[in-house]
């Protein structure tokens, strides 16, 4: 459908207008103009206006936290839930074995699944398909000297505020399943209040250069 095409292209692109919208989808600005309107009523877009430039200012839509609601967050609830029972009743150490279980735990499933994948490029392609499959909206760019990683969603957001270990853990498991020759930086972080997660990832070899910031 129409509408989900809409909130989808918000989520994984970022901030458009309803012409650049309607381009993507491929149909009219007032049909694109009408979809937003009714979002907008729902709750799920909202739209801030750029005055800056030339021209005529331009209107950017975007969606609103009740939008982002609509992926989802897997098991949320329940599961900031069972982290707080950990760290109360059996405490703060109980609470650390948790986050490196888990980060072990997806170092060998990933490694395992990357088995055959030697060229970097198809490590990340193949983490960029591990990843949308476990609700991320995984991609990849390449640029000239490097690869920035992109997280358009987190299921486990609301855990990962609660708890920001588990953050660093998947930081941990992307450095060892890409190798002891790649530098890996997170330079965009959502529980930081950005869009997504982007990690810069960049080739330590003898004659690679250091890539250069995303924006």
């Amino acid at each position: 459908m129409t509408t989900n095409r809409i909130l989808m292209l918000l989520k994984t692109r970022g901030p458009m207008t309803a012409k650049d919208l309607a381009s993507h989808l491929k149909i009219t600005g007032e049909g694109a103009r009408l979809q937003l309107v009714k979002h907008m009523e729902e709750g799920l877009v909202t739209v801030k206006t750029d005055v800056t430039g030339v021209g005529r200012p331009k209107q950017y839509y975007s969606l609103t936290d009740l939008g982002n609601a609509e992926f989802p967050d897997t098991h949320a609830e329940l599961t900031v839930k069972l982290i707080d029972i950990i760290k109360a009743s059996l405490g703060e150490n109980a609470h650390q074995t948790v986050i490196d279980t888990y980060e072990e735990e997806g170092k060998i499933r990933y490694m395992n699944e990357l088995t055959g994948h030697s060229d970097l490029e198809q490590k990340i392609a193949k983490l960029a398909e591990i990843r949308t499959k476990e609700g991320y909206m995984a991609e990849y760019t390449k640029e000239e000297t490097g690869y920035y990683f992109i997280e358009n969603h987190c299921p486990i957001c609301a855990v990962a505020k609660t708890c920001p270990g588990f953050c660093s853990a998947e930081l941990n498991t992307f450095r060892y399943v890409l190798g002891d020759k790649v530098e890996i930086n997170r330079i965009d972080h959502m529980i930081k209040g950005d869009r997504r997660c982007v990690y810069q990832i960049t080739e330590t070899g003898p004659g690679s250069t250091k890539v250069p910031p995303l924006y």
